[in-house]
């Protein structure tokens, strides 16, 4: 089974930075297109930027030109670099498979993300 592992949250100023990270084990991390996700205070869960195997990236509109997905195969980690953060920014982050073999994992915890005014 896929075990994710997300850190690098807290509590950040509105226009201000941070930096996440997944670390993935228990599957072959190349076969998967990986997803970083975002669930606010009373909202559903929701994809906000994705990765492919080779690199390729994709993102929703509102995070466009202000994150910056990224992933490191020989160590099995995923990155979601943030930048230029606003206060609907905050919310659990989470990062699972979006493609591949078995996708999506069990969600893991998750890392809380507060921006503040």
């Amino acid at each position: 089974q896929a075990q994710v592992l997300e850190s690098g949250g807290g509590l950040v100023q509105a226009g201000g930075s941070l930096k996440l990270s997944c670390e993935v084990s228990g599957r072959i991390f190349t076969l998967y297109t990986m997803g970083w996700y975002r669930q606010a205070p009373g909202k559903q869960r929701e994809l906000v930027a994705g990765v492919s195997s080779v690199g390729d990236t994709n993102y929703v509109d509102f995070v466009q030109g202000r994150f910056t997905i990224s992933r490191d195969n020989g160590k099995k980690t995923v990155y979601l670099q943030m930048d230029s953060l606003k206060l609907e920014d905050t919310g659990v982050y989470y990062c699972n498979a979006l493609r591949g073999p078995g996708a999506t994992w069990k969600w893991g915890q998750g890392t809380q993300v507060t921006v503040s005014s």
